[in-house]
């Protein structure tokens, strides 16, 4: 028989049980939108934290202590005070690969304004920090290097701060608070940012000059950790050589002795991030082809009881001269054909829904054509995988025997 012919039957035959084809088909129709909404989030959300890693600096650099050790337990790193500010000043003049560097002391503070106060973390650095961090400043303006060589009381503020200190939207450039008993006056806000790839809210600080920060609030010599940026994304490896040679230098260590500080790049931290919101999207799309292969199983389910009922009707087609393989190509087309037009329908259904999830949960969702395309071959795929069994079992029957059955 010929194909056109293969396929007026089967559509006819589906035609004739609207209700069961429909109920069949909406297994592939479910286990088709699951999979096409779980990609589309976990795919949203690997964009989403690439997206966030990157608004902080694609060439950051941060450079810490190693761990240091007490009593025989090993600390975290960045807890040894071996880093100091002349380490900062030699990188800055013999590392040509770097763009901006700063050195960094941070701790955490109460902020007090009138009757309102507010606890935060407060970050002493260089005005390059707004430069690695991808920061501007909404109103106002940055601290100068005069600033942090006289340890003046100026700071930065985040919108979150000023929120909390002064109220939505009041203008707190000229206002002066106390960090920690300490005065300072706010000379700039950061323009928002909102919460990072880590939930981390990033207008939550206070940015003031390194020395003010170090000297005045935490009393120390020591730097905590130092950032910097390569000229270009594709110096960070030069600029880690950089600066490992020239802080083994400054601390004494040969070429093959280990080095007493860490470097991590923004990449590696990006790496870390996507590689497990990859994770969780072979997770989903995983979970939700289950659906599937129950889709699958229902087609084969109702195949099987197609070629019981139309045993009949397929030794009268082999008495005439119907050859085996027609009758495996009719019940192959069937299967396919539920498998597709239920394809086609989940995603349908799928687009839909991954929108309805933006649109109602804000969840960030990115539908590709990737992911709609192996979702119709797949659903192609199990229709003619479940359907291979019923189709061989109704070629395979005797015409004689199929004729007497009642």
């Amino acid at each position: 028989m010929k194909i056109k012919n293969l396929l007026k039957v089967a559509i006819r035959s589906l035609a004739k049980n609207k209700m069961r084809t429909f109920l069949t088909m909406l297994g592939i129709i479910i286990g088709v939108a699951s999979v096409i909404a779980m990609l589309a989030i976990g795919q949203g959300s690997k964009l989403s934290i690439q997206s966030q890693i990157s608004s902080l600096g694609t060439n950051v650099m941060m450079i810490f202590p190693s761990a240091s050790s007490s009593g025989g337990v090993r600390m975290e790193a960045g807890t040894s005070q071996k880093m100091t500010l002349e380490d900062a000043t030699a990188l800055i003049e013999k590392c040509p690969s770097i763009a901006f560097l700063t050195p960094q002391v941070r701790t955490s503070g109460q902020l007090v304004s009138g009757n309102m106060n507010w606890r935060t973390s407060v970050y002493g650095v260089y005005p390059d920090y707004f430069s690695i961090r991808n920061l501007n400043v909404d109103d106002g303006n940055v601290f100068s290097m005069s600033d942090v060589r006289s340890a003046a009381k100026v700071c930065v503020v985040g919108q979150t701060v000023v929120t909390n200190l002064f109220g939505e939207g009041a203008d707190a450039v000229g206002r002066f608070i106390r960090i920690n008993k300490v005065p300072f006056r706010i000379i700039g806000v950061t323009e928002k940012k909102g919460q990072n790839a880590f939930g981390q809210d990033q207008d939550d600080m206070v940015i003031a000059p390194f020395s003010t920060v170090q000297k005045r609030m935490l009393a120390i010599t020591y730097i905590q950790n130092m950032l910097a940026s390569a000229i270009r994304e594709d110096k960070i490896p030069a600029a880690t050589e950089e600066i490992t040679a020239v802080l083994k230098q400054r601390h004494r260590l040969g070429p093959s002795e280990d080095p007493d500080f860490t470097i991590r790049t923004q990449s590696d931290i990006a790496t870390a991030a996507t590689a497990t919101a990859s994770i969780l999207t072979i997770l989903l799309a995983s979970i939700a082809s289950i659906s599937l292969l129950v889709g699958g199983i229902g087609i084969m389910n109702i195949m099987l009881v197609s070629v019981t009922e139309r045993t009949r009707e397929i030794g009268i087609r082999m008495s005439v001269g119907a050859r085996g393989r027609d009758v495996l190509l009719q019940f192959l087309i069937e299967a396919l054909l539920i498998s597709l037009l239920g394809g086609l329908l989940g995603i349908a259904l799928g687009v839909m829904a991954s929108k309805l999830i933006t649109s109602l949960m804000n969840w960030p969702v990115t539908i590709t054509i990737q992911s709609i395309l192996m979702s119709f071959l797949f659903s192609s795929a199990i229709g003619i995988f479940f359907g291979w069994y019923p189709a061989r079992k109704a070629a395979r029957l005797n015409p004689i025997d199929a004729l007497r059955y009642e």
